[in-house]
C-alpha cells in the first residue's frame, strides 16, 4: 500500500525559513502529481502547492513567491522549500496525491494518499 512520510516540520521564527520533505513508499512516484496541503487551527484543510510528474508547479496565492515546491524521482522525495514564514503559516503540513499525473486542484476529496502531517509553528 502507498505510503508518504512527511518530515522537517518545527517551530520557527517569523521571517524563517523551513524546508519540508515528503519521502513515498511502495509508490511509483515519478508517474504521479504530488502536492502539500495545510491545516490549521480552527480552519479547514487547504491545497497550497502542486508539482505534475513533468515538474510543472502551481501555488495558490498566498504561498507564491514564498513557497517553492520540488521533486527528486531518484530518491521518491517532494519537498516545499518555505521562506518567509509568518505565524499564519502555522499548520499541520500534510503531502498527498490524486494518482493523477497532472496537478488537478485542490479539491481534497479526489486525493487518495496522505501522509500523516507535519507540523510547522511560527512564532516569536
Amino acid at each position: 500500500q502507498a505510503r508518504l512520510v512527511e518530515s522537517g516540520g518545527g517551530l520557527v521564527q517569523p521571517g524563517g525559513s523551513l524546508r519540508l520533505s515528503c519521502e513515498a513508499s511502495d509508490l511509483i512516484f515519478e508517474y504521479y502529481a504530488m502536492s502539500w496541503f495545510r491545516q490549521a487551527p480552527g480552519k479547514e484543510r487547504e491545497g497550497i502547492a502542486c508539482i505534475s510528474m513533468t515538474g510543472t508547479v502551481d501555488y495558490v496565492d498566498s504561498v507564491k513567491g514564498r513557497f517553492t515546491i520540488s521533486r527528486d524521482n531518484a530518491k521518491n522525495t517532494m519537498y516545499l522549500q518555505m521562506h518567509s514564514l509568518q505565524p499564519d503559516d502555522t499548520a499541520v503540513y500534510y503531502c498527498a496525491t490524486d494518482l493523477l499525473d497532472y496537478c488537478s486542484g485542490y479539491g481534497s476529496t479526489g486525493y487518495d494518499v496522505w501522509g500523516q502531517g507535519t507540523q510547522v509553528t511560527v512564532s516569536s
